[in-house]
C-alpha cells in the first residue's frame, strides 16, 4: 500500500517542472484555429508558472518575418523570460534554448504553443528522447486546422507525452488549497 503523500507519476510535481511556450507569434493570429483561446491559455500558464516560481522558456520562429510573441502572452511572462529565436521547428538543438533548458534543471516540461503538429510536436519528441517527461496542455496548443492539432496531440501521446490542460497543470502543481499561490492562481482562472 502506498504511503500518505505518494502521488501518481502522471501528476505534475511542482519541483522540477518548467514551462515551454513555442512560437505564439503575431503572424500566426489569422491562420491558427482558436488562436485567441490558445494565446489566453499560454498567458495563463506563463503567469501561473511565474506565481509558482517555476522556469518559463519561450521560443519565436523566424521573428524577422513572423514577429514577436503576442502581447497577451508576452505581458504575462515572468520577469527575465526572454524568448529564444529559432529557425528549426524543434526548439531543441538551438544552442541558446538548450543552454536555458539545461540551466533550468527541470526533469518535467509542460508544452504550449503553435503549431501542435509541427514545432510543438518536434520539441516534445526531442525532449522525450532526452529522457525528460512532457505534458502538453491541449487547450494551449493549436494548428491551422483542428485536424492537425488533434493529430499532433495523438502523436505526442503515443510517444509518451501526457495530454493535459492549462488549469489541470497548475492545480496539480499546487496540490492543495489555502496557500497564497492557490489564491493567486484561483484568481487567474476565473
Amino acid at each position: 500500500m502506498a504511503g500518505v503523500g505518494t502521488r501518481h507519476g502522471a501528476l505534475l510535481p511542482r519541483e522540477g517542472t518548467g514551462l515551454i511556450i513555442i512560437d505564439v507569434q503575431e503572424a500566426f493570429r489569422p491562420a491558427i484555429h482558436a488562436f485567441d483561446e490558445t494565446a489566453a491559455n499560454c498567458g495563463l500558464l506563463a503567469e501561473g508558472f511565474g506565481v509558482l516560481g517555476r522556469p518559463v522558456l519561450a521560443s519565436v520562429q523566424y521573428p524577422e518575418r513572423l514577429g514577436e510573441i503576442v502581447p497577451e502572452v508576452a505581458e504575462r511572462m515572468p520577469h527575465g523570460a526572454e524568448p529564444v529565436s529559432k529557425l528549426r521547428f524543434s526548439a531543441c538543438g538551438v544552442e541558446a534554448f538548450d543552454a536555458a533548458l539545461d540551466a533550468a534543471g527541470c526533469e518535467t516540461w509542460v508544452l504550449a504553443g503553435i503549431e501542435t503538429h509541427v514545432c510543438v510536436n518536434q520539441t516534445a519528441h526531442d525532449l522525450l528522447e532526452r529522457g525528460l517527461a512532457v505534458h502538453v496542455a491541449a487547450d494551449a496548443v493549436s494548428s491551422r486546422t483542428e485536424r492537425n492539432r488533434d493529430l499532433g496531440l495523438a502523436k505526442m501521446a503515443a510517444a509518451g507525452a501526457v495530454v493535459t490542460s492549462a488549469e489541470t497543470a497548475l492545480f496539480e502543481m499546487l496540490e492543495e488549497a489555502g496557500s497564497p499561490e492557490f489564491k493567486a492562481i484561483s484568481r487567474l482562472v476565473r
